[in-house]
């Protein structure tokens, strides 16, 4: 993994960030003018023409990043496993905002408790299969050789299954895969009937 790009120690995006050390999440105000500021032009700055999907993606790899920086000891990307991105996914749990319930609450596999319950605040399935999904795209453009992305590992698909499962009962909200609505096709003209009175 020679190839692989660490991460540097600058960040300068533009994006919430994490501060690991007082687990508070920063937010960081652009000082750059707006555009409906008299006599400005149109920026050019990378952020802006980047589409939504890349301007996350890139926040999540700078999050990794400052983690991996943050981490005791300091790890490298290239001596980064499957069970780091476990550690990560782990940590991230105290910034969740999804409802969680343990099997011992009476609400418990209901969607939409009547009354307010003490069972803690995770990160939804939904948002960390994303995440990872991103953190795996970018592992590899910044020179990581597939087989070695730890984004990949069958420690974290098995993670992300099991948050899953546990979550759709705890929940009580089916995470079935949606069936693909197949576009209407236009009716295929049939041949005439053959002619029987000849």
């Amino acid at each position: 993994m020679d190839s692989l790009h660490e991460f540097g120690t600058s960040n300068t995006d533009d994006g919430p960030s994490i501060n690991f050390s007082t687990n508070t999440i920063i937010t960081n105000v652009p000082t750059t003018p707006t555009s409906n500021t008299v006599g400005s032009s149109s920026s050019s700055s990378p952020s802006s023409t980047l589409s939504r999907y890349e301007n996350q993606k890139r926040r999540d790899w700078n999050t990794f990043g400052q983690y991996l920086r943050n981490h005791r000891p300091p790890l490298s990307l290239s001596r980064c496993s499957g069970a780091h991105v476990l550690e990560f996914l782990r940590y991230l749990d105290q910034f969740g905002k999804t409802k969680v319930h343990t099997q011992l609450c009476p609400f418990f596999g209901h969607p939409n408790p009547p009354a307010p319950c003490p069972c803690p605040l995770r990160q939804a399935w939904g948002s960390l299969d994303a995440l990872i999904g991103r953190l795996r795209a970018a592992f590899e453009e910044h020179g990581g050789k597939p087989e070695a992305n730890p984004f990949g590992a069958r420690a974290v698909r098995l993670y992300l299954r099991e948050v899953r499962d546990s979550q759709s009962k705890a929940r009580g909200i089916s995470y079935e895969k949606k069936k693909r609505k197949r576009p209407p096709q236009p009716p295929t003209a049939l041949p005439p009937p053959p002619n029987a009175s000849q």
